[in-house]
């Protein structure tokens, strides 16, 4: 097996989002420019989540590999500094629901086991990782509403989205973590 060499190593094993882009941020400041990070996960949505952060921070998403359950995903730090960028347009919760029975779309960038347990009865899923790939899935004529967990996933997914020139697209927070009204979804214990 080829042996990646790395400066830094970041262990995010056991978290979840938005977690691992929370300590890879923190733990990738102290890094000089052009070293590159190892960080060690076991959630799956972080591939998706690392590459898009990584982009959207100018900094080079080298690849990953598996080690059991572990992804090692490896990212270099760029040798300019770039403001994180955020989506502008925001709306809370509490907004949403008001708008819910309007002709909108309900975005779920979260990974399918999570939107099978709990998700919005309207809302779509289109996993972070797929947004590339499936955007052109999206009516552009209705406004588009983008959830994830915590906000996190879905400000990179509402970034992707005005990337592909979509105009009217909104990243939820806090999302469903804190998300109180109406869902769908398998009961725990169901089969």
């Amino acid at each position: 097996m080829l042996e990646v060499n790395t400066d830094v190593v970041i262990d995010a094993i056991g978290l979840t989002c938005p977690m691992p882009i929370v300590r890879t941020k923190k733990e990738m400041k102290d890094m000089k420019h052009g070293e590159v990070a190892e960080i060690q996960a076991t959630d799956p949505g972080s591939i998706a989540d690392l590459q898009a952060w990584a982009k959207s921070n100018g900094h080079e998403y080298i690849g990953f590999m598996e080690e059991g359950e572990v992804m090692k995903h490896y990212i270099r730090k760029a040798n300019e500094e770039i403001e994180e960028s955020n989506h502008p347009h925001v709306i809370e919760n509490e907004e949403l629901e008001q708008k819910r029975h309007e002709p909108i779309t309900i975005l779920d960038v979260r990974e399918p086991a999570e939107y099978a347990f709990r998700h919005i009865p309207e809302a779509k899923l289109m996993p972070l990782g797929e947004i590339d790939s499936r955007v052109d899935e999206l009516d552009t004529q209705k406004p588009i509403y983008v959830i994830c967990r915590t906000g996190s996933r879905s400000d990179l997914a509402a970034q992707k989205l005005t990337e592909h020139g979509l105009k009217h697209v909104w990243n939820v927070r806090p999302g469903m973590r804190e998300w109180k009204y109406q869902t769908n979804g398998v009961k725990k214990g169901e089969k």
